[in-house]
């Protein structure tokens, strides 16, 4: 699979006659919500872990020296917490292209601090994908960080405001926290 997965988003899930659809962020939709949304709240979904394990060549990096970016890896027993957004379908046109980089949209249940649930869709970068890095030791995964910059800025910038925003949320995230730790 080439690194842009637009068009192969746009053909994953028909929006015909949908009005609103949840969309779950673990990194930097998080922080960086520049798409307009219905409504927002804390959501957690199970069974994934965030890992800087996604290749950055078009944000936080370039195609020679790409940053990393997180994507989620199945994780049994674990739980990550993210932000849900409810969005129009045309939302998407936007965001296919700002998380073109490999990730791909898929379905995944979501639960809202209330307890509630609802089924939401999520970006995964997964590991067949060509930008895809993989696992590393923390000390290397970070010096990659500090090094890497892209046209959206410093990869050091991306680390910085996930682990500033995880812990708003009262997130205790220890890979983002551990890479936090080498950067400072």
């Amino acid at each position: 699979m080439s690194f842009d997965t637009t068009e192969h988003n746009r053909q994953r899930n028909c929006f015909d006659g949908v009005e609103s659809v949840w969309l779950f962020g673990y990194g930097s939709l998080i922080y960086k919500v520049d798409f307009p949304f219905l409504d927002q709240r804390p959501a957690t979904i199970e069974g994934w872990a965030r890992r800087f394990w996604q290749g950055s060549h078009d944000h936080r990096g370039t195609p020679d020296a790409p940053g990393r970016v997180v994507t989620l890896i199945e994780a049994p027993n674990v739980c990550c917490k993210g932000m849900a957004y409810r969005v129009s379908p045309d939302v998407f046109a936007h965001l296919d292209v700002r998380e073109k980089n490999g990730y791909l949209r898929f379905v995944t249940p979501m639960i809202f601090a209330d307890g509630t649930r609802e089924d939401g869709l999520v970006y995964i970068a997964t590991e067949d994908n060509a930008a895809f890095l993989g696992p590393a030791d923390d000390a290397d995964i970070a010096r990659q960080i500090a090094a890497s910059e892209g046209p959206s800025g410093r990869n050091r910038d991306y680390l910085l405001n996930l682990a500033t925003a995880l812990r708003a949320m009262g997130d205790d995230d220890p890979h983002v926290f551990a890479l936090e730790s080498y950067l400072r």
